[in-house]
């Protein structure tokens, strides 16, 4: 069993925060072209140069079934990153992939010497400037959506979703069928073409791989603006360059993704432990084995005063009166957080089922803490966190977040020296640690 580890820094409001996870790199290196989490492409280039006013009477003469803007740059002239500001030239809001064909061929056909760049844009959740393009054409893929969420039931059930999609409504749409894809993100309010550029990780990926692994078929706009249909055997070197190819590949504009029947509910745990080997080892024992739960991640805690109280807002503990005696102030502690899966007449077999993998580890007996929840209320989980934060002014702030691949034999060294002789105050923000398999 291969196992690997990432890291996320984040600094809001001058504190920094840390999320790691014993997965793949979700982070984008910064760089001189148009790279974009929420995917971008960098025309070729060819002609003689054009000046701005140019360019833009050039734009304007396109025949489109959407529009282009030029007085509202500012409103994507940054990202979720926040630490740039680079204004485009122009916005596309495409209403057919036909548009997005003739922009990407109408700058090639603008040639190298205009300078113009492209970033297809989802929802703005790069970091570095990704889903910028400065003084370039940012398109904005969520004019593209439709109305049709097409569902195909059967033995193999997928839903055909435009690029321009977020994973909220997929999953909305989906559950009215008993059906939802198999592996997800922690934030569900992202752009199908926007996490398939990257990989799509959440707590499922160890069992399911990310995102990217549950998709039979892409619809993508190349650089050259031709449209063409990919999948693991019809052009299939396009369709494994652009999956997880930060964008510059081609622009996303349909997927078709894998779904699998959804419960109704789940059962959704935390427990805590004070040694960082017995929390990796009862991680990696949990997605090692074929009868699991259907969820596992985890975080670190850095000396924080009153944690379990906090907790009993959405989570009862085991035992009360032993979770009242605990003290959390100035220890650093490993959360593992897991999750089964159920429909509530499987309720006592769950029951049962959670019972057996609990008595298989070694966390802290008076840390457990529980609760039931709908599907789509713990899928959605994040969302309910950015509420609040939005009303407190803390979500459009500064999110320098760096991801960082570890190996399962270089973990326990790394959270040594990180957690015991790096991060030593309770200025920290989340940090998330789990386990996947690497042949998923």
């Amino acid at each position: 069993m291969g196992l690997t580890s990432s890291l996320r820094f984040h600094r809001r409001n001058n504190k920094t925060f840390l999320r790691i996870f014993m997965i793949l790199v979700l982070s984008c290196i910064p760089g001189r072209t148009n790279l974009c989490s929420n995917h971008s492409v960098s025309t070729p280039k060819e002609l003689p140069p054009s000046n701005p006013l140019d360019i833009r009477s050039s734009l304007v003469s396109l025949d489109l079934e959407g529009y282009i803007s030029f007085d509202d740059v500012h409103n994507v002239a940054k990202d979720f990153g926040n630490r740039y500001q680079l204004p485009p030239l122009a916005i596309l809001h495409p209403r057919s992939v036909s548009d997005i064909s003739s922009m990407m061929k109408h700058i090639v056909h603008l040639g190298s010497t205009s300078n113009l760049t492209v970033a297809a844009r989802g929802h703005g959740h790069s970091l570095q400037g990704q889903a910028l393009a400065h003084q370039g054409v940012v398109i904005k893929m969520e004019s593209l959506r439709s109305p049709d969420i097409r569902i195909y039931k059967g033995k193999q059930p997928y839903v055909d979703v435009s690029g321009g999609e977020l994973w909220i409504n997929i999953l909305r749409e989906t559950l009215k069928y008993g059906l939802s894809p198999k592996s997800w993100t922690d934030y569900l309010h992202l752009t199908v073409g926007g996490t398939l550029s990257n990989a799509g990780i959440s707590g499922q990926a160890f069992k399911h791989g990310p995102q990217i692994n549950n998709v039979y078929q892409l619809e993508i706009v190349t650089g050259k603006g031709e449209v063409v249909t990919c999948s693991e055997k019809l052009n299939s070197e396009l369709f494994f360059s652009v999956l997880g190819g930060l964008g510059q590949f081609g622009i996303i504009t349909r997927a078709r993704i894998s779904l699998e029947p959804a419960p109704q509910m789940v059962k959704w745990i935390r427990v805590l432990y004070s040694d960082f080997s017995a929390f990796s080892r009862d991680q990696e024992h949990l997605i090692s084995k074929e009868k699991t739960f259907d969820y596992v991640e985890g975080f670190v805690i850095i000396n924080r005063t009153d944690l379990l109280n906090n907790w009993r807002s959405s989570f009862s503990p085991n035992d009360s009166t032993q979770a009242s005696r605990f003290k959390s102030d100035g220890k650093t502690l490993y959360c593992l957080e897991v999750v089964k899966y159920f429909n509530p007449e499987e309720a006592n077999s769950m029951h049962q089922e959670t019972g057996k993998l609990l008595s298989e580890l070694n966390y802290i007996p008076s840390t457990l803490f529980s609760t039931e929840v709908p599907y789509i209320e713990f899928l959605d989980r994040v969302h309910i966190a950015e509420r609040k934060l939005r009303a407190k002014g803390l979500w459009e702030v500064p999110h320098p977040w760096l991801n960082l691949l570890i190996p399962k034999s270089s973990i326990y060294q790394f959270a040594t020296e990180v957690f015991n002789n790096i991060l030593t105050s309770n200025n920290n923000g989340p940090i998330l640690i789990y386990p996947v398999n690497q042949s998923k």
